[in-house]
């Protein structure tokens, strides 16, 4: 048997201080994964993404983040998926990025916009052929009778596009998160952890406040 209660962690690796922080907090995002991807971590664009259901029901999943400006967090995926529909219905979501070798942690919230056609074709042609193909042959979140029917499928796939280029699918293509409030957790010791919010003013502009852990 497992004891949970007994799992924790004391975090002590830094901190995060008024000081050290950039004023726009895209910047401080990229600070932060550039900062990830030079210790090497496993997904450093690994990120979860929450979005609702028409009902109202919280659903959250893991996605890779695949752009970034000051405009907003950019995913590709099925549009006719189970979130290509809650993101179109809902148009708002959240996101989380969890860097444990560095003790961090990033929440965004923000409403939801797709990215152009230019855009997600752009993408769509950086990807390795097998995965173009995997986005035509998969009826994401439908149910199906089993694997087989997905191999069968990539293999008809193959053998059409063997000498063409695979165009991208209408149904295929990006989402862009654009925030309202992004929050950097430095973990601490005795868990009173650093917190920093920043959240769009009446202006538009950006300003940060400390939060109690």
């Amino acid at each position: 048997m497992v004891f949970l209660e007994s799992l924790r962690s004391n975090y002590a690796l830094s901190g995060l201080h008024e000081t050290d922080l950039l004023g726009n907090p895209f910047q401080q995002f990229q600070r932060w994964l550039e900062q990830a991807i030079a210790a090497e971590l496993p997904e450093p664009n690994a990120m979860t993404l929450a979005t609702l259901s028409k009902e109202g029901k919280p659903i959250a999943r893991m996605v890779l983040l695949k752009g970034l400006d000051e405009k907003g967090f950019v995913f590709y995926t099925n549009y006719d998926s189970a979130k290509g529909k809650q993101l179109t219905e809902t148009d708002s979501a959240a996101l989380v990025f969890w860097w444990a070798g560095l003790e961090r942690q990033v929440r965004v919230e923000g409403m939801v916009e797709k990215v152009s056609s230019e855009e997600s074709d752009a993408y769509f042609q950086s990807r390795p052929k097998a995965s173009q193909l995997g986005a035509w042959a998969s009826p994401q979140s439908q149910v199906i009778e089993n694997r087989g029917v997905l191999e069968k499928r990539l293999a008809e796939l193959e053998e059409k596009y063997a000498t063409e280029k695979v165009p991208r699918p209408p149904h295929w293509g990006g989402f862009r998160v654009i925030p309202t409030a992004i929050e950097f957790w430095q973990g601490r010791p005795s868990r009173l952890h650093d917190r920093i919010r920043y959240e769009l003013d009446e202006k538009g502009d950006w300003f940060y406040q400390r939060l109690a852990p």
